[in-house]
């Protein structure tokens, strides 16, 4: 019944795709360069990411790391001249990669087993393709593959890929399996594969990786729309030892390979204009699963039907932010808003089992499982941003996190975790960020001292990251650590969100232990400079000291003049130590107009002229906030004149539309908060502050069916600064908002002039 329904439902649309919010997307924003997005096909937080991948490049020449390996953390650069195929798993916009599992690439002619290089196309099964072809959209793409004449299509389920490959030629129509790739690949990153065709229109499999993901499984289930007529599984690794099975022909029509270097070949009868539709279920559970995902979300309908159903679920989640803007900016809006609601991705079957981090088989009971958690990133604007756009989903990933926590056998809460591994990426504990911050706005579908002990194990485990040195001496020594100062504040800031945590549920005694720790900050402080400086164990601070370098400085992705605004939790306390509220502010110009020399970040791979704006650096992650701290000085105004200048000059309609890695969505979500007007600076806090709306009218429908309005009077270029801000028809008397002003819905007013008020 409910085929028959969506079947009448998309002839009653006369199969008309995305006349939702959906049509505004534009995948290939940041697919150029430095933003590390995808264009395929995926649903809202889904476990699928099918997609092209344009290159093979290795992650070690030898044994020294290729650098170019950085530029295809997600498979795919947008000018690339050739196609390798479609993987079934890709991060969003990530600055390290693993994934691109399960490569599919239709053949038409000859068929090799190997991807060749793009200086030569034709030395591999790599095709050059039609650039005029290539069509990318939310939950769809499609591209011509010239030197194999094939039209390729692609859409997903939650937990399916789908293809439709159109034949133009008839002779010898090949589907190829890489099991060998993936994205940051290296030799001996695949430890173990298997393969079995069960049917001629049926094939399992899985594989086990070692890489940034240290242990590694997952598992496919294949089916096709027209029966295998024959078919190759080889291994290309040296068998030392082959048992008896060598008294089989195992390369030809053998239902069955193992190895660390398989792939398979699968041949077709087509007739010209035929079309090929392939579905693939993924799981991290095993083969049974991966099948069972298959034949409930993809089995019992066709190509269009699955394609309309992830128009239908993108224009579901966009559609509830209505805004009123030019068709370019809401292509730029509705685009961030796509790609902060890429992940984290589900992470369970159908049946509700997942892959824990101990390797074990879990049930999710009474939760969705989620993994892809990002979070020295993320903590910032995109999990707040969930909390606020979507509550339910927040709470389950919190849940998710906790169940991490169980299974660890450190018994910490993730740092950067995916596929049921601890990568251990980037500095702090900012799960504790997310965590606090929750609570705080009123989630409570999760057990706060089961939270409150996770929490603690975490901001306690000695041997983590110079920990033990941090509780001993009050800072990591840059003897310890080439980024001391970075994680010195990192550290004191999510301890403060623990002692918020504390606080909320009565634990008095621990918030005050903690709150102390969260001081910690002022402990890198140098006088001298007025900046956050690296210190020795013997409590000097390290000479020569260059507030510009992000080299062998105590800094991650970042310098001393961003580091040292770091203290999104005790701004009050910084401007103390930096000598007042208008040293904050000089301090912001200097920071905004000074020129920052290409010799401090030519080689750096997270920075690039891009993003950079004097010397704030725009894209990457550590100063997000920094715009917003205006907000406490005597010139509120000039927050909203710095973030429209980063809207309008970092976010745009095209490939290279991102300045930085969109980061699993922290750019992404940056420029939602920026352009309603508000932003959270430090999370484990309610508060919000204030900037101005990016447009004249904004409605957002929130998951509880309230409505936050927001309208932007005299909205017009020559009335730039904001004067007045209304909050349900009332006066707001600093440029700061709270969550329990807007969980209920809320109507906010600003009203704008053509000068500054003071």
């Amino acid at each position: 019944m409910k085929k028959v329904l969506l079947i009448i439902s998309l002839l009653a649309y006369g199969w008309v795709f995305g006349q939702g919010n959906s049509k505004y997307v534009n995948p290939f924003i940041g697919t150029d360069r430095m933003g590390h997005t995808f264009p395929g096909a995926t649903l809202p937080f889904g476990f699928v990411q099918l997609s092209p991948d344009t290159d093979t490049i290795p992650y070690n020449e030898g044994n020294t790391y290729n650098p170019l390996v950085y530029q295809y953390c997600a498979g795919y650069q947008y000018n690339d001249p050739t196609i390798v195929g479609f993987s079934h798993t890709h991060f969003n916009g990530t600055g390290h990669s693993d994934l691109g599992d399960f490569l599919l690439m239709p053949v038409s002619g000859e068929v090799k087993i190997n991807p060749g290089i793009a200086s030569q196309p034709r030395s591999g099964y790599r095709s050059r393709y039609d650039k005029n072809s290539e069509k990318a959209e939310a939950g769809y793409y499609r591209v011509y593959l010239t030197d194999y004449d094939i039209n390729v299509e692609l859409t997903a389920t939650q937990r399916t890929g789908v293809h439709r490959y159109t034949f133009h030629r008839t002779d010898s129509c090949y589907l190829l399996l890489d099991m060998m790739h993936g994205i940051y690949n290296y030799d001996g990153k695949v430890v173990w594969s298997s393969l079995r065709v069960i049917n001629d229109t049926l094939v399992v499999g899985y594989r086990q990786t070692n890489g940034w993901a240290r242990d590694r499984f997952i598992y496919f289930a294949m089916t096709f729309s027209k029966p295998i007529q024959e078919y190759y599984l080889l291994n290309l690794d040296k068998e030392t030892y082959t048992g008896f099975w060598r008294r089989w022909n195992m390369d030809h029509n053998f239902p069955e390979r193992s190895g660390k270097k398989l792939k398979a070949i699968f041949n077709f009868d087509m007739r010209s204009g035929d079309q090929l539709v392939v579905k693939m279920g993924i799981s991290g559970v095993s083969e049974q699963g991966a099948l069972k995902n298959l034949l409930a979300e993809a089995v019992p309908y066709n190509f269009d039907e699955i394609r309309y159903q992830a128009t239908q679920s993108w224009d579901a989640e966009l559609d509830r932010v209505q805004i009123v803007a030019s068709d370019e900016e809401k292509i730029v809006f509705y685009t961030a808003l796509y790609h902060a609601l890429l992940s984290p991705n589900i992470y369970q079957d159908i049946d509700a089992r997942y892959r824990g981090l101990d390797h074990e088989i879990h049930t999710a009971i009474g939760f969705t499982n989620y993994t892809v958690f990002s979070l020295w990133d993320t903590f910032r604007a995109l999990h707040p941003f969930l909390l606020l756009y979507h509550p339910l989903q927040a709470n389950d990933m919190i849940l998710s996190m906790l169940a991490h926590a169980n299974q660890s056998v450190h018994g910490m809460l993730p740092v950067w975790s995916h596929h049921a591994n601890e990568n251990w990426c980037m500095t702090g504990y900012h799960a504790l960020s997310v965590i606090a911050d929750a609570w705080v706005k009123g989630i409570r579908g999760f057990p706060p001292d089961e939270a409150l002990k996770a929490m603690l194990q975490t901001a306690t485990y000695k041997s983590y990251d110079g920990l033990d040195e941090y509780m001993q001496l009050g800072y990591v020594a840059s003897e310890t650590s080439s980024t001391s100062v970075s994680t010195t504040l990192e550290y004191a800031y999510d301890d403060w969100t623990l002692s918020q945590m504390a606080l909320t549920i009565g634990k008095d005694s621990l918030a005050k232990i903690f709150k102390n720790r969260s001081l910690n900050y002022r402990n890198v402080f140098d006088y001298e400079t007025g900046m956050m400086r690296p210190k020795k164990r013997n409590g000097h601070f390290v000479k020569p000291f260059d507030p510009l370098s992000t080299h062998n400085q105590g800094f991650i992705e970042g310098n001393a003049w961003t580091y040292s605004l770091f203290v999104p939790h005790d701004i009050e306390g910084l401007m103390q130590l930096m000598g007042g509220a208008d040293k904050l502010e000089a301090y912001l110009d200097t920071l905004f107009t000074m020129v920052l020399p290409e010799k401090y970040y030519e080689n750096t791979e997270d920075i690039s002229k891009d993003g950079v704006m004097g010397n704030y650096i725009h894209g990457n992650e550590p100063g997000h906030h920094i715009p917003y701290l205006y907000n406490y000085t005597a010139h509120p105004w000039k927050t909203g004149l710095k973030v429209e200048k980063i809207l309008k000059t970092f976010y745009r309609n095209s490939p290279s539309g991102l300045c930085g890695n969109d980061d699993c969505g922290q750019m992404s979500a940056w420029y939602i908060f920026s352009s309603l007007g508000f932003y959270p600076i430090c999370p484990g806090s309610t508060e919000y502050a204030l900037g101005k709306p990016a447009f004249k009218e904004i409605n957002l429908r929130l998951e509880n069916g309230s409505n936050i309005h927001i309208v932007t009077r005299n909205f017009h270029a020559d009335k730039p600064y904001v004067q007045q801000v209304l909050l349900n028809g009332k006066p707001l008397l600093t440029p700061f908002i709270h969550h329990s002003d807007l969980k209920d819905g809320a109507q906010l007013e600003f009203i704008m002039g053509k000068s500054p008020k003071i």
